[in-house]
């Protein structure tokens, strides 16, 4: 059984209840003072204990996304990372489907009703990363009326270390898409979903690393140029937006504003604005004080010409770290034409996905208009 599964989650509450009943009922059978009952009653408590601690830690990790798996929990994942001289023709081409889903509880069981979610694997030509994705693509994509449309696309990043799959499952992304897009709230959108942990367990805080992980140019170059040949995404200047929460929100703010000729939005859900340097990040620039400057946004929108890109921040009054930061960036990013600049302000929530579930649909539509790469068959830009 898996670290996410909600049967080892339900075994760990079952465990803990019955070890606390079990407790309660043998107490007064271990009240003597002999070494036995002392050690059944150290026994019995730690077990309770460790029971309720497992118990507390997978409702958390289901919350989050912490770890995806055992391996993932101990250290010992292995399975992706970067790949060394690696050929880009092999494995089919940079991007390989190796399966899909369909979208639920939103629609049918057909794709050109309900949309699919398809699991991939990129490999970047430059970068040589290999990292596994998903990606959401909307009903539409598959009606025969719209066979020769385009459609904008976004990537959407999981914050450290995160998983994939909590983009689809626990936030929903794909869903809400769909559901938006039916009520005619945004445009049909192909949808991009990764953690920004390539290179696991290093957190690369999505920067080309000296002599490591190329994350910045996997995502600014790689990704968007193998989706763009693989599936029907906009080719105009305007085609691709970015989001992120966390992490993956200072990612997405640093991809548009590094690189606004292949990000026209990007979107940071509870962000920070500078990468940090901690024993998950180890050691990013190698003393290059050019690249450790040009990943501080705040350095970067100050010393560097302002980037004709958009840019939404988001944080609560109460609950969040960064609301200060914040509305400190609000007001930097305001001074910084063309940069364009808006946010989201909650009154209350923490750093968390019911947070981020609440602040999605707004930010889904907020790139939906500024995004300009889906287009009709005829030509002409399509709203559903």
């Amino acid at each position: 059984m898996g670290l996410t599964s909600d049967k080892v989650l339900a075994l760990a509450v079952v465990a803990g209840v019955l070890l606390f009943a079990g407790t309660v009922w043998l107490w007064p059978r271990l009240a003597r003072r002999s070494v036995r009952a002392v050690l059944g009653r150290v026994g019995l408590l730690l077990a309770t204990q460790v029971a309720v601690f497992a118990a507390v830690g997978l409702v958390a990790n289901q919350s989050f996304g912490f770890y995806g798996s055992w391996a993932d929990l101990f250290g010992r994942e292995d399975g992706q990372g970067v790949v060394v001289d690696h050929s880009a023709g092999a494995g089919g081409g940079p991007l390989r489907v190796v399966g899909d889903r369909r979208v639920t509880p939103a629609g049918g069981a057909r794709p050109e009703v309900s949309g699919r979610v398809e699991e991939i694997r990129v490999v970047g030509r430059t970068s040589r990363i290999a990292s596994p994705a998903f990606v959401y693509l909307p009903p539409e994509y598959f009606q025969a009326r719209q066979r020769a449309r385009t459609f904008p696309a976004a990537v959407v990043l999981t914050g450290y270390p995160g998983t994939a799959e909590a983009l689809v499952e626990k936030l929903h992304y794909p869903r809400t898409a769909l559901e938006l897009a039916k009520a005619g709230r945004m445009r049909p959108m192909i949808l991009v979903m990764l953690r920004p942990t390539v290179a696991p367990p290093r957190d690369t805080e999505c920067v080309d690393v000296p002599g490591g992980p190329q994350t910045e140019t996997f995502f600014a170059k790689d990704l968007p140029e193998a989706v763009s040949a693989h599936y029907r995404v906009g080719k105009g200047p305007r085609s691709w937006g970015v989001v992120g929460n966390s992490t993956g929100g200072y990612c997405a703010l640093k991809l548009a504003a590094h690189h606004p000729e292949v990000y026209a939005a990007g979107a940071g859900l509870s962000p920070y604005y500078d990468a940090p340097n901690d024993p998950t990040t180890g050691d990013l620039f190698q003393g290059d004080e050019d690249r450790e400057n040009r990943a501080s946004l705040w350095w970067y929108l100050k010393n560097r010409p302002a980037p004709d890109t958009s840019l939404l921040v988001t944080s609560s009054r109460t609950g969040e770290t960064n609301y200060k930061d914040t509305l400190k960036f609000i007001g930097l990013v305001k001074e910084k034409r063309p940069t364009r600049i808006s946010s989201i302000i909650l009154e209350s929530g923490g750093h968390n996905f019911n947070t981020w579930r609440r602040e999605i649909p707004a930010t889904l539509q907020w790139l939906d208009e500024r995004l300009g790469g889906g287009r009709a068959a005829d030509g002409s830009r399509k709203r559903s």
